[in-house]
């Protein structure tokens, strides 16, 4: 007689058995926008024929510093043919010309030259990045008499929407429209940002990293940086101004989404779950407010465009806090800029450009939920109280040897004091003089626990804590250098291999079309300790088929074997359930070790740029008995996010 224990793991591993034999149905792609237009075979033929050709050309100059500038051309039609971007007939010249542009940069790099270095009018290069190792693009517009040889200010333009503008139409429309700005006094960089992903993630990473490529190539004036955008580039503006205010010298978002409820029009019966809507804050600029105390903010609507939305809702939050938004009105216009309200805006941040920066600004707001934005100039938070709170720093020099400091939610901090030897620091009401004039150091830390104490070196707590970098979620292994690390055992669950498969396939192509490169991929046994140094691993599979996370499974808060698996209070069965989730790597805690997960939101969520949001947070549990689709990897069984020592 079989026990009722028993049969119920040979239902669930016989269910999982049947359900392995099918495979599971793949995911329609919302972007790029798929084509209806049907390349001739002919010419198919003919241009891998030539990209083939460009590609061996470029792989002679591939060390070359400048190789980027070659083969970012290479790879926007190597995508176009694999993705079927080709919209029309005219996308088969862009391609001809991106083919022809590789051949003759890499032959003048061959020849020790780089002519487009000194180039102006409308100009594309490229760029390594460090997240994926891809080339992407970048566009610039340069004055011809702008003395480069001088340090210039840098406007950074972001781009709208475009559901079929990839790597291929963004070159063509950057060799040959000015755009919506064009200083004669400055360089205009256009970043790509991964195309369309509102500027978030890596798209976000990728205008930071394009502004560092054009700093390295051009004299750029670091306190006269200027960011503008309009749609999904006004939303762009709004949250990397929010949240890298420090960067610039003043910004200009034109309409665009500035939250997620409000501009979906959700009601609080329609919300998702808590965690979802608490990594809502991640990336909704409200929860950023006074981090746009520190520069001239000058927002455009059009009077009759939906998108005034945004603006109106920043209203309120620079109210709540006691000031006011500058919000320029185009009278009876839509979803455009009134010229007369360009031009302005246009004056407007020119006098806060030519003003510049402050080299060491006296007065400094930080407001953050997150270690992921938690500095700003002089403040560095190091540590909270608690995630996802609202933490807020506010500095002031009232005098040279006066300094006044409020903060909210914060447990460790660190202030870089400059020049400042010898001075009274007030911190929410303590009182502490700090005397550095037998000191080399020229930051001091400030801990809170009764009271605050300061210090000029760093005292980091002993055991594992959120800090910032390694502070989640699950979505935050993807702003920087990751490995893809593929099992290399098959499972003995055959639900859970079907489930691996899949999904770790999922990754490497939406990585390709949506975030436009390619998965850095080992297998487990391929792995090195110089891997381990430099990647963020994301580690498919289970402890039984991939070494990596066979190594760190004692080490983790998470259950995981035949039987079960568990993290905290959460136990299910392992038959049918796999966790996700990001964690410290135990054989790097510098880094992340993320499992089974890619960035969470997905293709469902591509249809509007405000709901390109982390979807998961820093761990779940998945029941795999309901298949992936566009809106998550399976059925959630539980999900949470760890505390600050990284404990459920």
């Amino acid at each position: 007689m079989i026990r009722p224990s028993v049969a119920v793991v040979l239902i669930a591993l016989f269910a999982s058995f049947v359900a392995a034999e099918d495979p599971i149905k793949p995911i329609p792609r919302r972007l790029p926008a798929p084509s209806n237009f049907k390349l001739p075979e002919e010419t198919r033929k003919s241009l891998e024929a030539d990209l083939a050709k460009a590609v061996e050309a470029c792989a002679k100059v591939e060390d070359h510093a400048l190789a980027a500038d070659a083969t970012v051309y290479c790879k926007a039609v190597e995508y176009a043919l694999k993705h079927n971007e080709f919209y029309g007939e005219g996308d088969i010249k862009k391609a001809q010309a991106c083919l022809i542009m590789a051949q003759n940069r890499a032959a003048s790099l061959a020849a020790g030259k780089t002519p487009w270095k000194d180039q102006s009018g409308l100009l594309v290069r490229g760029y390594s990045s460090d997240v994926d190792g891809s080339v992407q693009p970048y566009g610039l517009v340069i004055p011809k008499e702008l003395d480069l040889s001088k340090p210039q200010p840098l406007y950074i333009w972001l781009h709208g929407r475009g559901d079929k503008s990839t790597d291929l139409h963004f070159i063509h429309e950057r060799s040959t429209k000015t755009g919506q700005i064009s200083p004669e006094d400055a360089i205009v960089l256009h970043p790509f940002g991964r195309q369309c992903i509102g500027f978030k993630s890596a798209g976000e990473i990728d205008v930071m990293d394009a502004i560092e490529a054009v700093k390295k190539q051009y004299k750029i004036d670091d306190k006269r940086i200027v960011l503008m955008g309009f749609s999904m580039g006004g939303a762009g503006c709004w949250h990397i101004g929010a949240h890298y205010a420090e960067n610039f010298v003043a910004m200009s978002p034109g309409a665009g989404f500035a939250e997620t409820a409000r501009y979906q029009n959700l009601k609080p019966e329609n919300f998702p779950p808590q965690y979802e809507q608490t990594l809502w804050k991640l990336y909704d600029v409200p929860n950023y407010t006074t981090n746009l105390f520190n520069l001239p903010v000058v927002a455009y609507s059009g009077e009759n465009d939906k998108q005034i939305q945004a603006a109106r809702v920043m209203e309120e939050a620079f109210k709540k806090e006691g000031q006011q938004l500058t919000h320029l009105i185009g009278p009876k216009m839509g979803h455009k800029y009134a010229p007369e309200s360009l031009e302005q805006i246009l004056k407007m941040v020119k006098l806060a450009r030519d003003a510049g920066q402050e080299a060491y600004p006296q007065n400094v707001s930080l407001q953050t939920p997150t270690l992921r934005y938690g500095s700003m100039h002089w403040v560095e938070l190091l540590e909270l109280n608690r995630h996802w709170e609202d933490s807020r720093v506010g500095a002031l020099w009232k005098s040279d040897d006066e300094l006044f400091v409020v903060t909210r939610n914060v447990a460790r901090m660190k202030l870089d004091v400059g020049d400042k030897k010898k001075f009274n620091l007030e911190i929410d009401g303590d009182k502490l003089p700090v005397d550095l004039t037998q000191e080399s150091a020229d930051a001091i830390y400030l801990t809170k626990g009764e009271h605050w104490s300061v210090s000029t070196k760093d005292t980091p707590a002993k055991q594992l804590i959120k800090s910032p970098g390694l502070q989640g979620p699950i979505d935050d292994a993807f702003y920087g250098p990751f490995l893809v690390v593929l099992p290399s055992g098959k499972s003995s669950n055959a639900a859970v291999q079907r489930w691996v498969d899949f999904e770790s396939k999922h990754l490497a192509d939406r990585w390709q079309a949506l975030f436009r490169g390619k998965l850095r991929t080992k297998l487990d046994k391929d792995v090195t300790a110089d891997d381990l140094k430099k990647y963020n691993i994301v580690a498919w599979g289970t402890p039984e088929t991939n070494s990596i996370l066979k190594k760190s499974i004692d080490k983790l808060p998470l259950k995981w074997d035949a039987q079960e698996v568990a993290i905290g209070k959460h136990t299910a069965d392992a038959a049918n359930h796999v966790p996700v989730m990001i964690y410290p790597n135990p054989l790097n805690p510098q880094k992340y070790l993320v499992i089974n997960s890619g960035p969470t939101f997905r293709e469902d969520h591509d249809r509007t740029n405000s709901l390109q949001n982390p979807k998961l947070p820093d761990w779940a549990l998945i029941d795999i008995s309901q298949d992936p689709d566009g809106s998550a990897p399976g059925k959630v069984f539980a999900a949470d996010f760890f505390d600050e020592a990284w404990q459920p």
